[in-house]
């Protein structure tokens, strides 16, 4: 087993764009993390205390449900996992997507598209949602134009 996977969820498109391109400098399998019921426009409206997002993000219970599957999680040793930063962490479908396999003995390195705030507190908070033998490695953020040769290079860094 060596496979790479690039598992994502993107509200807007701007994660989305970021993990294909890390796909193909990783040269590795992608993956869109899809919430069973879309967001609308309404729903990701944070200035709205009562929007779906803002509930889901104030419920540290809260699991959207996800649409479809990783169909063989066993084939991936490393799972580049990529979400936009809500209210300084993953978005709460992250968890959801996390708490749906067994990633014992595989390493989660994660990466993110934000407005304005870094990581903040997203490992810790990602954390009980995995088996205590995974690592899950704070990666980048991959704001603005990113290259494929510049994404290619930090993959290369991390010795995978």
């Amino acid at each position: 087993m060596n496979g790479k996977l690039v598992a994502y969820f993107s509200a807007s498109g701007v994660t989305a764009k970021a993990a294909k391109k890390l796909a193909e400098a990783a040269s590795a399998d992608l993956f869109e993390i899809r919430p069973a019921v879309p967001y609308t426009e309404a729903d990701l409206n944070w200035m709205d205390k009562k929007s779906r997002s803002s509930l889901e993000m104030k419920d540290p219970a809260a699991r959207p449900e996800t649409a479809g599957r990783v169909e063989d999680m066993d084939a991936y040793d490393v799972v580049f996992l990529g979400f936009p930063i809500w209210w300084y962490v993953a978005p709460v479908i992250i968890n959801t997507f996390l708490e749906q396999y067994d990633f014992s003995g595989k390493k989660i390195i994660l990466f993110a598209t934000s407005g304005g705030s870094g990581f903040g507190k997203t490992v810790e908070k990602l954390r009980h949602s995995v088996a205590a033998d995974v690592k899950i490695v704070e990666g980048r953020l991959l704001n603005g134009r990113v290259s494929e040769a510049e994404l290619a290079e930090w993959v290369n860094t991390l010795g995978l």
